[in-house]
């Protein structure tokens, strides 16, 4: 086995240490404040953020003045903190109310605590409109220092189907590592996927790291993947740690977007 592929299983094994949560009061934060409590075997995090360019209001006609209601947003923000740890008050998460916006935010906080994992819930955002709008599962996936969950609505027991696309290239061999630590430890079933018909795949490294328990698809990696993802709960991904214009169309991203079930991209 190679040393690539030893340090990447050793990361796999501490992946979720140090978790952030984006918390927003929606179904979709709540959900990935499960997946998250789920997930993590250290230090949880609910982080709120309160944006004052949406507390302007007022000015819908001539003489109507404008002002800005901080106050009111951010109680909405505090009363989600305060939601989101009732759904998993067994989790022990530590809240976090910021000022500012909310992708900011959560960069601010996964450098401040050197996280591991940064998870939001996904609220179904195109990939196009998440790359023009700026959302903030389309920001942690291009910007984030550490592994993403981008959190799709999954069942109780999360996971118990974990699919993992595989390459060869060593940032595959951190995503298996990451899926197979995952599969041991929840008792989920494992499925690596290998898609031959993008670039070339190194059929000797994809060996070294799965062996012969995978699938093989003539597909290319989004297509494979995606239709992997319709069958699992959990589908996990490498980054090859691209930023700016260079990471969109990049797989990692648009698997993200368009995935029917949970995804984590992992650093």
């Amino acid at each position: 086995m190679s040393t690539t592929h030893e340090s990447a299983r050793a990361a796999g094994l501490t992946q979720f240490a140090h978790v952030v949560v984006g918390i927003d009061g929606s179904p979709e934060a709540r959900e990935a404040a499960r997946q998250a409590a789920r997930l993590t075997d250290g230090e949880l995090a609910f982080v709120a953020a309160y944006d004052p360019a949406e507390a302007i209001v007022g000015g819908t006609a001539i003489g109507v003045p404008v002002y800005a209601d901080e106050q009111a947003i951010r109680a909405r923000a505090e009363s989600a903190l305060r939601e989101a740890s009732t759904v998993v008050a067994e989790s022990g998460a530590s809240t976090e109310l910021v000022r500012g916006r909310s992708w900011e935010a959560l960069l601010a906080e996964a450098e401040r605590r050197a996280a591991s994992l940064v998870v939001v819930g996904s609220h179904g955002n195109s990939r196009l409109g998440g790359v023009v709008l700026g959302s903030t599962a389309t920001e942690l996936v291009h910007k984030a220092p550490c592994s993403v969950l981008v959190a799709r609505t999954a069942g109780a027991d999360f996971p118990t189907r974990v699919a993992v696309g595989v390459d060869g290239s060593a940032e595959s061999a951190a995503a298996y590592a990451t899926a197979k630590a995952l599969s041991d430890r929840f008792g989920a079933s494992l499925w690596p996927v290998v898609a031959h018909g993008g670039r070339g795949v190194d059929r000797g490294d994809v060996e070294r790291i799965v062996g012969a328990h995978r699938e093989d698809s003539l597909h290319d990696a989004v297509e494979a993947l995606l239709a992997a993802a319709a069958e699992s709960d959990l589908l996990v991904v490498g980054s090859r740690g691209l930023h700016g214009l260079r990471a969109l169309g990049s797989v990692s991203e648009r698997i993200a977007h368009r995935a029917r079930c949970s995804v984590l991209v992992v650093r």
